[in-house]
């Protein structure tokens, strides 16, 4: 039974962060250093005394020629504490313009999303001295206040998973402290000397200058990190009452954004791009979206690009837009063959079209904005291309709606509207599923 102060800490961390999360396990990230060893064991204890079902992973970069020895390392460790283990191998191809440092964390994030069983919330051992270097790498590349915030104790990855930092509030030398007391054995990487990385720099040679100059230094920054995610918070939490104001289905509505202060409408942008799960734009990024938006005609082509997608206008509102896979016509759809889940086309009965005649091949196409309809409640015949700009469309989505023909003549555009010539209130209606 562990009795200390470092345990105490982790137990009441853990008991908040995996009960709010409703989590089915843990599964910590073990790569074999000081810290995620202390982490292991705190873990089992706690494991043990609430029965929680643990599960650690190693991610091996390959970057150092002791990993695989580390793998085996952390792998008869958990065998000793009865953990079930399991490695993952990853493969980092640098790449221009990106840190190592950067690609190697988002690899091992991966790695571990992959690996950790599903419901299970991934463990990670940063604590206070980590979120202090943290605070000065952003601060040293001129982040605002949520950059400023640092870490936080619970985050979410792309996936939906959790990831929880119980030791955040635990210094290294207390975790160093505990793992002399306990007699724990770990490795040290080699890398962690090396000053040519900024986190190390800042963690061999700034911070114990601070430390030794300053008094609780590394205290009052923690003190300091939590009043700004505190501050964050208030404003995440009026920027989502702004957003639902301002955002028409899932566009943002420009006449309401220029309602905003400034601040306000930037950070409604920067939260409506995050619920992409888009990286937060540069501050210049930022300014030309607002300066095109706001100055362009309704009609004028704004086009934002970014890595996963753009920015782009359309009458009074800006839309994400990713790349759409290619739409497929299909030739012909058999009635007969409408059920079950792996089916494209469903079919429900009620408001919609007639049943098509049993000479008349029924077929889905994409494109075909020239064809002619003339939809229920529409004074006139015209275009597929004239009907979705009426109902206002973006001109980039129109090409992957989904039409119903039935031979050659369009009987239906999917989920919009139908032909009033193939209108029937007690008839069908055609359901084209997305990809």
């Amino acid at each position: 039974m562990i009795n200390s102060r470092v345990y105490q800490q982790v137990e009441s961390s853990l008991k908040v962060l995996s009960s709010s999360l409703d989590a089915k396990g843990l599964c910590i990230a073990l790569s074999g250093g000081v810290d995620s060893v202390v982490l292991l064991h705190l873990c089992r204890e706690y494991a043990n005394k609430h029965n929680v079902i643990l599960q650690a992973v190693y991610v091996n970069h390959g970057l150092s020629q002791h990993a695989t020895q580390w793998q085996q390392f952390c792998q008869s460790l958990c065998e000793t504490l009865n953990v079930p283990f399991v490695a993952k191998q990853v493969s980092i191809t640098r790449k221009a313009r990106t840190s190592l440092e950067a690609q190697a964390r988002e690899a091992r994030y991966q790695a571990l999303d992959d690996a950790a069983k599903a419901g299970f919330a991934i463990v990670l051992g940063q604590h206070a001295d980590d979120q202090v270097e943290t605070f000065l790498l952003r601060l040293k590349r001129g982040s605002g206040l949520l950059g400023l915030g640092a870490m936080r104790a619970t985050t979410q990855l792309a996936s939906g998973r959790y990831c929880i930092r119980p030791l955040l509030a635990v210094s290294r030398s207390d975790i160093e402290a505990f793992a002399r007391q306990f007699g724990l054995e770990h490795i040290t990487d080699e890398s962690n000397a090396d000053d040519a990385f900024d986190r190390n720099f800042l963690r061999n040679q700034v911070i114990p200058l601070l430390t030794s100059r300053f008094n609780g230094f590394v205290a009052n920054t923690l003190r300091s990190i939590d009043i700004l995610q505190r501050q964050q918070t208030i404003i995440d939490e009026v920027s989502e009452e702004d957003l639902q104001k301002c955002r028409c289905r899932m566009a943002l509505n420009i006449t309401a954004l220029q309602g905003l202060s400034c601040a306000r409408r930037d950070n409604v942008i920067r939260l409506w791009l995050s619920k992409q799960g888009i990286e937060m734009p540069s501050q210049k990024q930022l300014d030309e979206i607002v300066q095109q938006a706001f100055s362009s005609r309704q009609d004028s082509q704004l086009e934002i690009r970014f890595k996963q997608g753009a920015v782009r206008r359309y009458r009074d509102a800006l839309y994400w837009v990713t790349e759409n896979s290619q739409k497929h016509d299909i030739e012909t759809v058999n009635l007969n063959e409408l059920s079950g889940q792996s089916t494209p086309v469903a079919l429900q009965t009620g408001k919609g079209v007639r049943k098509p005649f049993t000479d008349e091949i029924v077929s889905i196409r994409y494109g075909r904005l020239k064809d002619k309809i003339k939809p229920q409640g529409k004074p006139g015949s015209n275009t597929l291309k004239h009907w979705l700009k009426d109902l206002h469309i973006p001109s980039w989505e129109r090409d992957s709606i989904a039409v119903v023909y039935y031979n050659d003549t369009p009987v239906a555009v999917n989920g919009l509207f139908v032909s009033a010539e193939h209108a029937e209130d007690n008839g069908i209606i055609w359901v084209v599923k997305d990809d």
